[in-house]
């Protein structure tokens, strides 16, 4: 009977698992991954700090001294083509400069219909922080520029069909807190209060930072250790299809989808950097990533003041998908003129 059972049960000190060298197999997995993580972490962690602190600076400036109000002003007449009141411009223009957060901190002061919400929801999840993520992806091969244009053009068009689909009253009224926000004096308390502000959300920005990224950059770099990246390729392969975005993208489409794009940045970024991804192929994912991301986070605070989920997730989808394979159509119909584009945006 023991003889029997000897190939189960080792007469070792060792469990069987460690005597089968899994443990260890799995150590150096993540020994791996570890060492793998600690070059593109640091180096995406330095870019997104060199960006985000001195931008945000900026933008509480701006902020603090009125300029964003009156810049938001200038905007009334478009916001009245997508039959919305003036005063939502502001909304707009906070998460272009700032974020969601600040997006939605506007919404809850003014008096917006149901409809009128819901559009400027679908606007400020498509173009929204410009400054940190439109910038990283000039480091994959994109043009600034041209990210900039596509996102404006991607959240107006968007405004405009919920616009013609949701049949919203044209509402011009402009509301006494709006009034009163422009016409704030600048004075130095205020301006002290607003930097005390900045620095105690400045710090709890900086430990997120470092926490995400080092975390989807290691479970990128275990993953791919695991042989689970290929895997997640094939299982997303259809959907990359239909989607228009190159199969070996499947990994970062779903780190964008779930962290974001300023925090999937670093992975982004070293797929390209180690060759795996091609900046024309980046390029194209990032005409996707844009538009269409966070679609937890930031679809899920709209939600929590009332915007149904599919309302805000689904035009984003399909404004991305549109943005895809008619970026594929102009590609195959002008592949000299694309790649020269990408090539001179290179040298720059």
């Amino acid at each position: 009977m023991l003889r029997q059972f000897r190939w189960a049960l080792p007469l070792s000190k060792k469990p069987p698992w460690v005597h089968k060298g899994i443990t260890v197999h799995s150590f150096e997995k993540l020994k791996s991954a570890g060492i793998k993580t600690l070059k593109p972490a640091w180096l995406t962690i330095r870019f997104l700090v060199a960006v985000m602190i001195p931008v945000s600076l900026v933008v509480l400036l701006l902020d603090a001294s009125g300029i964003l109000f009156y810049v938001s002003y200038a905007l009334r007449p478009v916001m009245r083509l997508l039959g919305l009141p003036g005063e939502a411009a502001l909304v707009f223009i906070s998460a272009i400069f700032l974020n969601i957060y600040s997006a939605i901190a506007v919404i809850n002061t003014l008096h917006l219909s149901g409809a009128a919400v819901i559009i400027v929801a679908t606007m400020c999840c498509i173009a929204h922080n410009f400054f940190v993520e439109c910038i990283v992806t000039t480091k994959t091969g994109s043009s600034l520029i041209a990210i900039i244009v596509l996102r404006l053009v991607c959240a107006f068009a968007a405004g405009w069909l919920l616009h013609l689909l949701l049949a919203v009253p044209e509402d011009l009224s402009l509301t006494t807190e709006t009034a009163l926000h422009g016409s704030g004096a600048f004075t130095g308390a205020l301006l002290l209060d607003k930097l005390k502000e900045w620095l105690i959300d400045t710090g709890k920005l900086l430990i997120k930072i470092v926490l995400m990224v080092f975390a989807v950059i290691f479970l990128q770099k275990l993953l791919d250790e695991l042989g689970i990246m290929r895997l997640l390729g094939r299982i997303t392969r259809p959907l990359m299809r239909i989607m228009g975005v190159p199969e070996n993208c499947a990994y970062l489409w779903i780190v964008v989808e779930l962290v974001g794009l300023a925090y999937g940045a670093g992975v982004l970024i070293e797929e390209v950097n180690s060759g795996a991804i091609s900046r024309t192929e980046a390029a194209l994912f990032n005409c996707h990533a844009v538009i269409n991301h966070s679609q937890i986070e930031d679809t899920l605070l709209f939600v929590s003041i009332g915007v149904p989920y599919l309302w805000v997730a689904l035009p984003r989808f399909i404004v991305a998908l549109g943005v895809v394979w008619i970026g594929r159509g102009i590609a195959k119909l002008f592949p000299k003129n694309f790649h020269a584009a990408l090539a001179e945006e290179r040298r720059l």
